[in-house]
């Protein structure tokens, strides 16, 4: 059994390219200014959207079509089946990987997400722990049968700092976090600051105004609707969503799926998905600002902060 933090397996190479990152909360506008980026700086995007990465969750995570991508080459989008279960872990390497590649082929490497922690995995000098099935397997069995709020309290009592950072019903992470303690025999390494950097990295946040935002986010989930969001989860219900570890618990998702159970109705539904996209917003925004290495730049509809954000790196060469 492994008892410390585990090397990556794939280290990134000698001469370590520069990659612009493009991030903020959701429905900012990201996306948009990413194609503008990369049009002007001859750049592919990797995504850091951690539920873009599934293969047929395209309308509730406000996926790009094809179509939509101006033939800018995208990348760790639909790589994952919704059964697969997700680790930032495993996400840092593929991320490296591709940055290293599109550098390699003297393109610009852009990141684009709102996933924070998989941001900082990609770039920054971070290690994670360990797996080991059998312990987690124990844990989840423990999770059924005594709860979430039960567990939170033996989670306090092994290690009560990790407690305070993981909310109460967050099942599943409490779960890695008693994983991790009990694999490496030491305090759970989550949340502790920004990492120190490891690419060049020109970090650009798009901001708007907190009520715009959620104005932004009701018309949003709004449109997906309108788009098929309904069709597309019952699909993904038929392939095993509500089985799946990771993807089961995206917004809108795991909303509707409870609406298609009827456990809400259409009403309900659209109202938590909204309410749940608003407080994911906030900690977004929380997790986003505790890095001064971000230059934000305000969001209007017409981008012009793009020129601006070309000039910076233009400049930091």
């Amino acid at each position: 059994m492994h008892t410390e933090l585990v090397a990556n397996d794939y280290e990134p190479a000698g001469c370590l390219p520069r990659v612009v990152v493009v991030l903020g909360p959701t429905a900012v506008g990201k996306s948009s200014l990413s194609l503008d980026l990369a049009s002007a700086l001859d750049g592919e995007i990797v995504n850091a959207d951690s539920m873009q990465l599934y293969r047929g969750m395209d309308i509730g995570t406000a996926k790009l079509a094809v179509e939509q991508r101006r033939g800018i080459t995208h990348h760790l989008l639909d790589i994952w089946d919704i059964g697969h279960t997700a680790t930032v872990a495993e996400y840092q390497q593929l991320a490296r990987r591709k940055i290293e590649e599109i550098a390699a082929r003297g393109r610009t490497p852009i990141l684009v997400g709102g996933s924070g922690l998989y941001i900082n995995a990609a770039i920054d000098d971070m290690q994670f722990p360990g797996v080991d099935p059998v312990i987690r397997s124990r844990w989840e069995e423990r999770l059924e049968m005594i709860g979430p709020a039960a567990l939170h309290d033996e989670l306090a009592q092994r290690d009560p700092a990790a407690a305070t950072r993981i909310e109460r019903l967050n099942g599943r992470r409490i779960v890695r976090a008693l994983e991790v303690i009990e694999l490496t025999n030491a305090p759970y390494p989550a949340d502790l600051g920004v990492p120190a950097g490891l690419y060049p990295s020109v970090i650009v946040g798009l901001t708007r105004d907190r009520a715009e935002l959620d104005e932004r986010v009701e018309a949003r989930v709004d449109e997906m609707l309108s788009n098929g969001l309904v069709d597309e989860v019952t699909t993904l219900v038929a392939s095993g969503l509500e089985q799946a570890p990771t993807a089961s618990r995206a917004l809108g998702y795991a909303q509707f799926a409870a609406y298609l159970r009827g456990d809400l109705d259409f009403s309900s539904a659209r109202e938590r998905t909204i309410v749940a996209t608003r407080r994911y917003v906030r900690k977004q925004l929380s997790w986003f600002l505790r890095d001064e290495r971000i230059t934000w730049y305000p969001a209007p509809e017409s981008l012009t902060a793009a020129d601006a954000i070309v000039h910076q790196i233009s400049n930091s060469d």
